[in-house]
């Protein structure tokens, strides 16, 4: 008879080593605002700061990184997940205009090995650190019997604050505004699904390599999610006119040479493709068409659609197709946002306008996920 956890399958002292092999990768996103320190029942953040805000709204977000994961349990590569989980989650809280204040994990794996939990959380922290979120709690649990030995998932919900009157969203989109596509790393952490689905038909394994994709399969569609909430918040926060530590954050770097008020929306392109999220934040009466000959898709996009036999066109509605993140700003200040953001190491250019003109929607995406919003649709050819 089973008398025992450890004879069930559950291993509390390899949770133990796990934990202690974290702690210092997570000790090291926190800032005054976390009370406490690590390893509470509880994480606690202190938000005395928000007094300083006239109505804060607060914002939240969770997501996990999907059938990515596989990829990383074949290649025994867990060192960038955690950015994928970041990203999915922190960059969502940025689109409303909010600031990330802390986010939790949790892991669900089929047998706890400490190193490999330590760099998935290590992956998260550095994640957390790099958009400025304290990572202030976590739960690993052990599912032996429901997953296999070097199975695991991750997940993470994350809280951040806006200003109310600084709230970004489809209210604040015109006709004539400019829709500028920021630069992805890659397929970030949608349609890993199909990918798999590509591959096991074109008989490519993760460890094969291709010349086109620059080295090891596998190791290039574990190109972590790029991050977008650091340079979007000084964005944001030069286009608002926040006062320099008003709210008692460290704003460093937020006076950007930007119109105030030109920043109107944003759009995380995530699972649905480029059309349907960014019509997630457009008004009703409200269209875009969204020119493919303004930029080339990158090579993992080319490649895996070669292998699938399809076209890229077909793919629009799973992968971002190389952008990551949409902008909807004020035509005057595109300019000066492209520069902005390119200066801050995202590529970002012009892929369409906002239009409200009486006109046949077929063919055109119409709002997603609950969401009744603007219409939007790809048109022309994608550049070489």
């Amino acid at each position: 008879m089973t008398n025992s956890y450890a004879e069930a399958g559950v291993d509390t002292a390899a949770g133990d080593l796990a934990v202690e092999l974290m702690k210092s990768a997570v000790s090291n996103t926190h800032g005054p605002n976390v009370v406490g320190g690590f390893g509470g029942f509880a994480g606690l953040f202190d938000v005395s700061a928000l007094t300083a805000y006239r109505r804060p709204l607060l914002a939240t977000s969770t997501d996990g990184v999907g059938t990515k994961v596989a990829i990383a349990q074949a290649l025994d590569k867990h060192d960038t997940i955690g950015q994928d989980l970041v990203g999915m989650v922190v960059d969502d809280i940025v689109v409303v205009g909010a600031r990330p204040l802390f986010m939790t994990d949790y892991i669900a794996c089929g047998k706890v090995v400490p190193a490999r939990i330590a760099d998935i959380v290590a992956g998260i922290a550095r994640g957390c650190a790099a958009t400025g979120t304290a990572l202030v709690g976590g739960e690993t649990a052990e599912h032996p019997g429901l997953l296999g030995p070097d199975d695991y998932d991750v997940a993470g919900a994350a809280t951040g604050v806006v200003e109310a009157d600084a709230l970004l969203g489809p209210e604040r989109v015109a006709a004539g505004d400019v829709v500028l596509a920021l630069e992805s790393s890659g397929l970030h952490s949608n349609g890993f699904s199909l990918v798999r689905h590509i591959l096991s038909g074109a008989g490519v394994s993760y460890s094969s390599t291709s010349a086109e994709l620059g080295g090891v399969v596998g190791e290039a569609l574990l190109e972590p999610t790029r991050l977008y909430t650091a340079p979007l918040l000084r964005l944001i926060g030069g286009a608002q006119g926040f006062a320099t530590g008003a709210d008692g954050f460290d704003h460093a770097g937020y006076d950007i040479a930007v119109p105030m008020g030109s920043v109107h929306a944003l759009s995380h392109v995530t699972g649905g493709g480029i059309a349907a999220n960014l019509a997630r934040v457009l008004p009703v009466g409200s269209w875009v068409e969204v020119d493919r000959a303004t930029w080339s898709p990158l090579p993992v996009f080319r490649v895996l659609s070669d292998w699938a036999g399809s076209t890229l066109e077909s793919a629009e509605g799973t992968w971002n197709l190389g952008i990551g993140m949409i902008a909807i700003v004020a035509a005057p200040a595109a300019a000066a946002i492209t520069a902005a953001l390119s200066a801050d190491g995202i590529r970002t250019w012009q892929i369409g306008e906002v239009a409200t003109t009486s006109r046949d929607f077929t063919g055109f995406e119409q709002g997603a996920k609950g969401v009744n919003g603007g219409a939007v649709r790809l048109v022309g050819a994608y550049a070489v």
